[in-house]
């Protein structure tokens, strides 16, 4: 038996994790108290990925699917030799345009996955690389990319010296946060209320969050009208901080015209926010001694999400607290990250359009939403074989009907994943992935995002299961087939120049030597290398907090300034006024929500997780219940212009009337046991199939928001009175 520390790789805050080891298999996961940052806390998720790590459902070896709908196992040689033919057949006759990738959420956690499959991208001159982030963040790069010319340039809010954080759409009591990587969160919100100060919780729904802190309730998708009902008052009552203003950015006269016309006695009815509320709100915003304003996933799936992204800085900057202690910071982290990012080619906004829809990159990637089409539509570049990494879009992406369709028309899907998801069904090949256990693993997308400046390197826990690879080694492997020089950094392309790969470790190391806090090759006494940190297993703070005043050498606009009135947004404040109203026939408005023991699709096969009679349901107000004649455990069909599903229902008073939330990533359909026979529903079969119904300025999927309308299912109310559904 033998102790490991390692982190936590599903969520944001990377808790330490202390792993038994028992033969070579992990035995036991529990949380890390010697971790400077977690301090012995983790989730039940983070525990429980002992069980997805030992699933007996788990890929283990290369599959490839039979003619009989089937899979069988063969070699990776074999697996591998046949991708690159057919690959480099597509290739020959269409171009390398006509293949893409998708990958999901935990590839960004991990250190070497991205970097090779952009580089793998690149190789082939692919635009069709499709993320996760479609239905996550993406519009949070896009406001930074208007903002500060830099779309990885994403402020965080200084949770440990604010006086009053307002927070719109985010649970962080049950997400743990995003954005910010602060694994003691629940700690960071109650010390500010301990020192005096306040946590305002602005969301339709009475979150766990909310209901810790101050609840400001607000309809779905009314965050970008309450953002622009603040700033009218602000500048309205000449609330604003003149010299932050004056000295940091450019735009104010035109964003003070455009709050003009929103006073908040007119956006009341559509953030569903009193005029009083929001005026006093504004206030103390406006001179609080440092206050800052936090968003997360809620507030980018409506239908202005880039919007509203891009106002959570803009109320930030006006009161005075963007760039200060106690309002929104920038990171810093020990790599040149946000060079080595520009340099790459990887830090991109607008460099390129979507073919369907025209939609604009954000980070080379294209909205997901666009995929079914890109599949579908005829004409060169046409999208026709598809390799899925760490994802599972036909549970996650809007319109999942049409998707589900579309995948049949392919010449090839191949997906790379731990399980035969619901969209590995039916794929080509399915190839198995380690777990972030069987891997060596570096926060290199984090290190900018945590909340006390932290850096840290971990080994694999125990060796792969079965034949389970790394997905830099599979998309390496594959490369070499189809002798392509995989290359995001200038460094690789080189090292390919002379016939030499290096790997993400020795890459990671050479970025990690010769940045801001390295020890540049025995130089520079104390500073940070690979072998340093692997002396340091609970990772190591490199200081209290993150340094101010760093704006203006950071910010990529010529004029180093912050742009606050930039023509997309003020074209997108005109369509925010000129917005309909809801459709007739839908009276109600969907959101989802966040579940502690869920993650998006893929944890629902862990036991641990699903003991405890765990049911899909849909939240509603007892004022709707009553309106629609459905009662708590009732079968309920929940419909809207796009699709229906049918699932049960639970009243609870934590919903606000008017409003219905359903969480994602349920109604599994693929080899995962424990996950099909939970049951539930795919509520993305809700959301609008139309690329024409994406954001415009990120191509995010409009998933909060939606209007729908609930009745009882037919036979509902026998399997209520049966002892519910």
């Amino acid at each position: 038996m033998a102790q490991a520390f390692t982190y936590c790789r599903i969520c944001e805050p990377l808790c330490g994790l202390e792993v038994t080891v028992e033969d070579g298999a992990v035995a036991r996961i529990r949380p890390d108290g010697a971790h400077p940052l977690s301090r012995g806390f983790a989730c039940p998720k983070g525990i429980a990925m002992a069980e997805v790590q030992n699933d007996p459902d788990r890929v283990l070896y290369p599959l490839r699917r039979r003619a009989d709908g089937g899979f069988e196992r063969v070699g990776w040689d074999e697996a591998l030799t046949d991708i690159a033919r057919r690959l480099n057949a597509l290739r020959a006759r269409h171009g390398g345009k006509s293949i893409g990738w998708y990958f999901g959420n935990p590839a960004t956690f991990s250190y070497s996955h991205p970097v090779w499959m952009h580089g793998f991208m690149s190789a082939l001159g692919s635009p069709h690389l499709y993320s996760a982030g479609s239905q996550d963040v993406n519009n949070r790069f896009a406001a930074s990319a208007l903002l500060y010319g830099a779309p990885v340039l994403v402020p965080i809010p200084d949770l440990k010296r604010t006086e009053l954080l307002l927070m719109l759409g985010a649970n962080p009591l049950v997400s743990h946060g995003s954005i910010i990587t602060a694994p003691r969160i629940r700690d960071d919100l109650s010390a500010i209320v301990r020192r005096g100060g306040r946590v305002v919780v602005a969301d339709p729904r009475r979150t766990e969050t909310a209901r810790a802190y101050e609840h400001l309730p607000l309809l779905p998708d009314g965050d970008a009208w309450l953002l622009m009902s603040l700033l009218h008052v602000i500048f309205a009552e000449r609330l604003e901080d003149a010299a932050s203003c004056s000295r940091q950015a450019q735009g104010v006269g035109e964003l003070r015209r455009l709050a003009e016309g929103f006073p908040p006695e007119d956006t009341a009815e559509r953030s569903g926010v009193p005029a009083t509320v929001v005026r006093d709100l504004a206030r103390d915003l406006a001179t609080a001694g440092s206050a800052v304003v936090y968003g997360r996933t809620g507030t980018c799936l409506g239908r202005h999400g880039t919007l509203t992204a891009f106002l959570i800085d803009a109320v930030t900057l006006v009161t005075g607290n963007l760039d200060r202690p106690g309002g929104a910071v920038f990171g810093a982290s020990p790599l040149r990250t946000e060079e080595i990012l520009r340099l790459s080619g990887l830090a991109s906004y607008g460099r390129s359009r979507s073919r369907v829809g025209g939609y604009p990159d954000v980070l080379g990637t294209f909205p997901a939403g666009v995929m079914a089409e890109e599949i579908t539509t005829p004409g060169p570049g046409r999208l026709r074989a598809l390799l899925v990494s760490a994802g599972n879009p036909l549970l996650s992406v809007p319109g999942a009907a049409a998707l589900d369709a579309a995948l049949d028309d392919l010449d090839l899907l191949v997906c790379i994943d731990l399980y035969v998801s619901d969209t590995g069904r039916k794929a080509d090949y399915i190839l198995p992935a380690t777990t972030f256990l069987e891997r060596e693993d570096f926060p290199l997308p984090f290190l900018q995002n945590h909340l006390t400046p932290y850096v840290t390197w971990t080994e694999r826990v125990v060796a792969p299961r079965g034949e389970a690879r790394q997905e830099w080694e599979i998309i390496e492997g594959l490369a070499r087939r189809m002798r392509l020089g995989v290359g995001s950094f200038r460094a690789q392309r080189l090292a390919h120049r002379f016939g030499l790969r290096p790997s993400p470790r020795f890459l990671a190391d050479m970025l990690l030597r010769t940045g801001p806090l390295g020890d540049w090759y025995g130089l520079r006494r104390g500073g940070l290398s690979l072998r340093g940190l692997r002396s340091a297993p609970h990772g190591v703070v490199l200081r209290e907090h993150h340094r101010t005043g760093t704006l203006r050498r950071r910010v990529l606009h010529k004029d180093k300034r912050v742009h606050l009135a930039p023509p997309e947004i003020v074209e997108e404040v005109a369509r925010l006024k000129a917005a309909p109203g809801p459709p007739d026939g839908y009276p109600l408005r969907l959101i989802g929500l966040r579940e502690i023991r869920s993650h998006n699709s893929w944890m629902h096969n862990a036991p641990t997780l699903m003991r405890g009679g765990r049911a899909h349901t849909a939240r509603i107000s007892p004022q709707d219940a009553a309106r629609y004649g459905v009662q708590d455990g009732m079968l309920c069909r929940i419909s809207s212009p796009h699709g229906s599903i049918e699932i049960p229902a639970r009243v609870t008073e934590e919903m606000a009337a008017g409003v219905v939330a359903v969480p994602h990533g349920w109604g599994h359909r693929g080899g995962w046991r424990t996950a099909n026979a939970a049951g539930g529903a795919n509520v993305n079969l809700l959301a609008s199939p139309d690329p024409a119904d994406l954001e415009r300025l990120a191509g995010m999927a409009w998933l909060n928001g939606v209007p729908i309308r609930i009745d009882p299912a037919p036979g509902g109310e026998a399997r209520t009175a049966a002892g519910g559904a």
